[in-house]
């Protein structure tokens, strides 16, 4: 037996073991990037930028983007806004993105069965949309593409997140994990995103 195939009874033996993630079944989830939260996130523009490249690198393996917006906190950033001009947000009230029926039924439309998350805030919305997914969906959260206003509750949604059995990425991980090899089109275009 290859170790590959060891890998793969490994991972359908013990859940714990997370697969990786596959690029026709992903789809992009962006929460609340918005102009009124932005200002007192943590590596802010650090965590725009990671989003961007993930915006531009969906356009490239041709999976999809969901865009949540709270109410109250005004327009996502236009980073974010300018690479997807054509999408309306959904917007919420609830702080799990899974409060929304629009979004729930937006969601299953897609029918994708994994999601990336990123966006703000990490113990907060992103925490309460990752955190009931993995009972219908496989989570993927972008450590480097989602923040908070403190590195402490940051690193606290993280660590909760990884022990209910969420995968932790970053958005180069996925990029390369998504592009499975070297050598084609795809992957000469996304190393523009990455170099």
């Amino acid at each position: 037996m290859s170790s590959l195939q060891e890998s793969e009874g490994a991972s359908k033996m013990n859940p714990s073991i997370a697969p990786l993630a596959n690029r026709k079944n992903c789809v992009l989830v962006i929460i609340d990037v918005q102009q009124k939260l932005v200002p007192v996130i943590e590596e802010a523009r650090k965590i725009i930028e990671n989003i961007v490249k993930l915006i531009k690198f969906s356009k490239i393996l041709g999976f999809p983007v969901v865009l949540t917006e709270q109410q109250k906190l005004g327009e996502t950033v236009t980073e974010i806004r300018g690479e997807i001009p054509d999408f309306q947000p959904i917007s919420k009230i609830t702080f799990s993105c899974f409060g929304s029926e629009e979004f729930r039924k937006h969601i299953r439309q897609l029918n994708r069965n994994t999601l990336i998350i990123t966006g703000v805030e990490a113990h907060i919305c992103v925490a309460q949309t990752a955190l009931p997914a993995i009972s219908d969906y496989t989570v993927h959260v972008v450590s480097d593409a989602i923040g908070s206003r403190s590195i402490h509750d940051w690193e606290i949604a993280l660590d909760r997140m990884r022990h209910n059995g969420i995968t932790i990425t970053s958005t180069e991980m996925l990029i390369y994990e998504l592009l499975v090899r070297a050598g084609t089109p795809e992957f000469k275009e996304a190393l523009r995103l990455i170099k």
